[in-house]
């Protein structure tokens, strides 16, 4: 498993998503304001990202309980493409392929990679937490609360 990540960083809290287009699945552009009306957490990774790695399993996992949207984007450049196969070729079934080869998302609120962030119905961030995860665990669990609380 990961190790335990950084501090949870409440600094950004209340502020909006940033307004910034992505690709969707399906190769569309589209954008955190289209998620919003249910929590949401936006995980910003990369294939060539250690950590980023690390912390896919539990995403996947939690993604697949249904009970909070999970919107992992990938920050690599080739144009989109390698997310989705880096997602089959590890078996990760319950995350869909977003892409921002333009890096919108991480210039926007200034993230390193991974960085995970939750929003709240109304597309407030309650918090944001830099590097590797446990996301089925207990620590995590707790902090996954807020969204119905927040």
């Amino acid at each position: 498993m990961p190790a335990k990540a950084g501090k949870v960083d409440r600094s950004h809290k209340g502020e909006a998503a940033p307004d910034v287009t992505f690709a969707g699945p399906d190769g569309k552009p589209t954008s955190l304001a289209s998620f919003r009306g249910k929590p949401v957490l936006v995980n910003l990774w990369a294939t060539w990202c250690a950590p980023c790695i690390q912390e896919m399993p539990t995403l996947d996992a939690l993604a697949g309980e249904g009970k909070l949207k999970v919107v992992a984007v990938s920050q690599d450049l080739e144009d989109g493409k390698a997310a989705a196969p880096f997602l089959a070729k590890h078996g990760w079934k319950n995350l869909a392929a977003y892409s921002d080869p333009k890096l919108g998302l991480s210039t926007g609120l200034n993230a390193n990679l991974p960085t995970t962030i939750l929003y709240d119905a109304a597309g407030k961030e309650l918090w944001r937490v830099q590097g590797a995860m446990e996301w089925t665990g207990a620590d995590a669990r707790a902090l996954l609360g807020e969204a119905a609380a927040g």
